[in-house]
């Protein structure tokens, strides 16, 4: 049997990729993507081979996580539960893209992955590979409790040791952590204690607000169809693009969030996020609908943003009904270019200017000093139309009281 595991050569995958030439005498074939975690991929290869995978993909995909998946969710507004920026949820419908890609070409019939029974990114990936490749076999070892029999992470540092199989993880494990280049994500040991205080060292990806600049810093943000092509003048890459507001809003202390949100399996957790270049876009693309969206199509894909929000949450980023927004979404954007001034201070995003050639916004018009071709007057019927039916309805409750 051929397998393409989700590697990053950390404790559990390390583990997963002997458990599965144990259990299944599988040819494994290791799979990394780099999304901007940061992390440090240069001998991840070197260290698969060493622990026996037949072969190992490192693949950088981070414009493409920026320019297909990221950014098309910041042109939906897409927040879940008002709140979260979809971070994690959104890196994994392109990780379980990619193993399906790498399993048809090496002519694999199953996929592995460690994701835990509890979580979303379970359904996230399996979701995607059944989306893409109906009869692909999925194993995922945490619900297999018969035959992988690890209650956590000391089993598993001593199955590795007995092996002889190095490992420089302990068994202490303050809580877990998750980063791409849209975000960051605590959530576990400590933190499932709701009333808990994240632990101000925690913060990787903004400065805590104590040692944040002590002075604003005004930016401007260019977009093309609801898309953001350019930092201060200079067009950018993508993912340059993003990476250069994530070190903007890091000065600023910008982007942190911690709720506690509702999982697709039914459960509460306690996530502790930053989303530091994330939410400088929102608030910039916002400020850009405000002035280039009308009314109707503006409260209207308004109404869309939480059922679209809790599909990418939940997985169905293949699904039809997911496309069949964004084509909407899309459509909504026609209009949606110009430029945008922010000011970033103290954990802050204040929009402090926006333009666009597409502007519907008309000075002469909501003036208070000039007419700009409006004529008053036109108000009273429009308000006595709608007024119609109240005035009905108050009658009818004057009379019954009577």
């Amino acid at each position: 049997m051929k397998v393409i595991l989700a590697y990053s050569g950390g404790l559990d995958t390390t583990v997963l990729l002997t458990w599965l030439q144990e259990k299944y005498d599988a040819e494994v074939i290791c799979y990394c993507a780099n999304v901007g975690q940061e992390e440090e991929l240069d001998g991840l290869e070197e260290k698969a081979l060493k622990h026996g995978a037949v072969k190992c993909y490192v693949d950088d995909v981070q414009d493409e996580f920026a320019a297909d998946y990221i950014f098309p969710i910041m042109q939906a507004n897409a927040i879940y539960e008002g709140t979260y920026l979809l971070g994690t949820s959104i890196a994994r419908p392109l990780i379980a893209k990619r193993m399906i890609d790498i399993a048809i070409a090496e002519g694999a019939e199953a996929i592995c992955h460690g994701a835990t029974g509890k979580g979303n990114d379970q359904v996230r990936f399996e979701l995607t590979a059944y989306a893409l490749k109906p009869d692909v076999k999925v194993i995922a070892p945490w619900r297999m409790p018969d035959e992988f029999a690890f209650e956590g992470r000391p089993d598993m540092i001593k199955y590795l040791e007995e092996r002889g199989i190095p490992t420089s993880v302990s068994a202490a494990k303050p809580y877990s952590m998750d980063r791409n280049m849209l975000h960051i994500s605590f959530e576990g040991g400590i933190l499932e204690d709701p009333w808990n205080e994240p632990d101000e060292a925690m913060w990787c990806m903004t400065k805590p607000l104590s040692q944040a600049a002590d002075e604003p810093e005004t930016i401007e943000v260019r977009f093309e169809k609801g898309i953001p092509v350019a930092v201060n003048g200079e067009k950018l890459s993508p993912a340059t693009l993003l990476k250069k507001l994530n070190a903007l809003g890091c000065e600023h202390a910008v982007g942190r969030i911690d709720i506690v949100e509702n999982r697709f399996t039914g459960m509460k957790d306690r996530g502790v996020y930053e989303t530091p270049g994330g939410t400088i876009l929102h608030h910039a693309h916002r400020a850009l609908e405000s002035i280039t969206m009308d009314r109707e199509v503006m409260h209207l894909r308004d109404s869309l943003i939480p059922k679209y929000a809790e599909l990418v949450y939940n997985g169905f980023w293949f699904a039809p009904e997911r496309e069949m927004l964004q084509a909407a979404i899309l459509q909504s954007q026609e209009t949606a270019s110009g430029d945008v001034r922010l000011k970033l201070y103290k954990g802050g995003v204040h929009v402090c200017g926006r333009r666009s050639p597409y502007s519907l916004y008309s000075p002469e018009l909501v003036s208070f000093d000039e007419a700009g071709g409006y004529d008053q007057s036109d108000a009273t019927g429009f308000i006595k139309l709608n007024a119609l039916r109240l005035r009905v309805g108050a009658t009818m409750k004057a009379q019954n009281k009577a």
